[in-house]
C-alpha cells in the first residue's frame, strides 16, 4: 500500500508556481525538493493542508494570493537612475542586489529594467501583486528518520521554499 503524506514522512516534491492570468510558468525548479511534513512551516498552510493524505504520483494545484504572503505593490520600492549613476555589475536585468536601510537591515531589489539611459530596480517581490496557482508533483513518500524530522528536510540540503518565490 503507498504511504500517504502525513507527519513524519519525509516528502519529495516537484514544483511550479504558474500565474493564474496568463499561465506563464512564473518559477520551475530543476530540482525536486525535500521537507519533512509538519516539522516545520517552510510552506504555507494551504499547501499543506492540500498535501495532506496525497502519495506517490498526485498532483495538486494551489491557488495563492501573493498579496497575502507579501503585501500589496510597493511603489515607493520602485527605484530608476541614470545608468553612468549604476556600477557596470549592476546592469543586468533580473539581477538580485541586496541594499541595507538606515537600520542596517538587507533588503533584496531585483533589476527590472535597463536602457541605454537608465537603470529600474525593484524591491517589491516578483510575485507580488499576483495571483498564482502553486502546482506540485509528489515524487516519494517515506518515513523521515530522527536527524531529517530534526532538521525539517533532507541532511545534505536545506529546504528552502522561500527561494522559489523570490525569483
Amino acid at each position: 500500500m503507498p504511504e500517504k503524506i502525513e507527519n513524519g514522512k519525509m516528502v519529495e516534491l516537484n514544483y511550479q508556481v504558474i500565474d493564474e492570468k496568463s499561465s506563464d510558468v512564473l518559477v520551475q525548479i530543476e530540482y525536486p525538493i525535500g521537507y519533512v511534513h509538519g516539522a516545520n512551516d517552510i510552506m504555507s498552510e494551504e499547501v499543506t493542508k492540500e498535501l495532506e493524505g496525497k502519495q506517490v504520483g498526485d498532483e495538486i494545484e494551489v491557488p495563492i494570493d501573493c498579496n497575502k504572503l507579501y503585501g500589496p505593490r510597493d511603489e515607493s520600492l520602485v527605484f530608476t537612475d541614470h545608468i553612468d549613476n549604476v556600477p557596470e555589475d549592476y546592469r543586468e536585468v533580473g539581477l538580485t542586489i541586496t541594499m541595507e536601510n538606515e537600520k542596517g537591515e538587507p533588503k533584496n531589489f531585483i533589476v527590472t529594467r535597463v536602457d541605454e539611459k537608465s537603470v529600474t530596480i525593484d524591491g517589491n517581490n516578483p510575485l507580488c501583486g499576483r495571483k498564482v496557482i502553486f502546482k506540485l508533483d509528489v515524487l516519494s513518500v517515506r518515513d523521515a528518520t530522527e536527524e531529517e524530522i530534526e532538521a525539517g528536510g533532507p541532511l545534505d540540503a536545506e529546504p528552502d521554499i522561500e527561494e522559489l518565490l523570490k525569483h
